[in-house]
């Protein structure tokens, strides 16, 4: 994969020297939370549930197909915001995603970039659409907890606040007393991008595959890697300058 760094290596060595508090999507960046428990068949569970309490005209047809249970829940709240059935809806996505996390996987490399990026002096915070509960759990599981604890912002029930809305952002910088320009956002969709944007945080893309890089770079991301192997590398020498 040809990516910005390769043809820029100085964007990110100038991302990294500049995070003083860095800003981490969870289900991407740090592990796959569905690895081994289909975000697909979460969604489609969930749209079940719906037509089982009669609401089958709730969603439209191409929200009832969608394959992400974080759609499936948008799409209910814009009807009911702050309902008991949203409520019960964001309960069960949790409960899926504490499933979940029994068989995620680990991001190649997250792991021993979040202690070294902590070792050196960052600050680490989660900024996630994920239920906090579930990034505690999974954290907790890789003996990561403290890296990041107490800033761990995800999902509420008010789901207005969702990426790409930069409310959890925002949460971040003010809990951390951290001006956007001293911070970094470590994101793999264009919500994380756009939410960075709108907080005025530098954004550094993480892109697993082709599709994912397109769709980052469409989004209007400049800085993407494919490994958090070279973003490891550069804080390792960072903390030795």
């Amino acid at each position: 994969m040809t990516t910005e760094t390769e043809t820029e290596p100085n964007n990110l060595r100038n991302l990294i020297e500049g995070a003083r508090v860095v800003l981490w999507d969870f289900d991407g960046p740090v592990c796959r939370l569905f690895a081994g428990h289909s975000a697909e068949r979460v969604a489609r569970d969930l749209v079940e549930w719906l037509e089982g309490q009669g609401l089958h005209g709730l969603l439209a047809e191409s929200e009832r197909e969608s394959l992400d249970p974080h759609a499936v829940l948008r799409a209910v709240d814009r009807r009911h915001p702050g309902s008991d059935l949203v409520a019960e809806l964001e309960e069960r996505l949790t409960q899926e995603e504490l499933k979940a996390a029994a068989s995620a996987r680990p991001t190649p490399y997250a792991d021993p970039l979040v202690r070294t990026w902590t070792a050196v002096g960052a600050r680490l915070a989660i900024t996630t659409n994920n239920s906090p509960r579930v990034v505690k759990e999974y954290l907790t599981s890789r003996g990561l907890l403290a890296c990041f604890a107490p800033h761990i912002y995800g999902r509420t029930q008010e789901l207005r606040y969702l990426k790409p809305h930069p409310h959890c952002v925002h949460r971040a910088l003010n809990a951390t007393g951290a001006a956007p320009s001293t911070a970094l956002l470590v994101g793999d969709t264009p919500s994380d991008y756009q939410a960075a944007r709108a907080a005025g945080v530098p954004f550094l893309g993480y892109a697993r595959n082709e599709r994912k890089n397109k769709v980052l770079r469409d989004a209007g991301a400049e800085t993407i890697v494919d490994s958090l192997e070279p973003v490891l590398k550069l804080v390792r020498e960072s903390g030795q300058a």
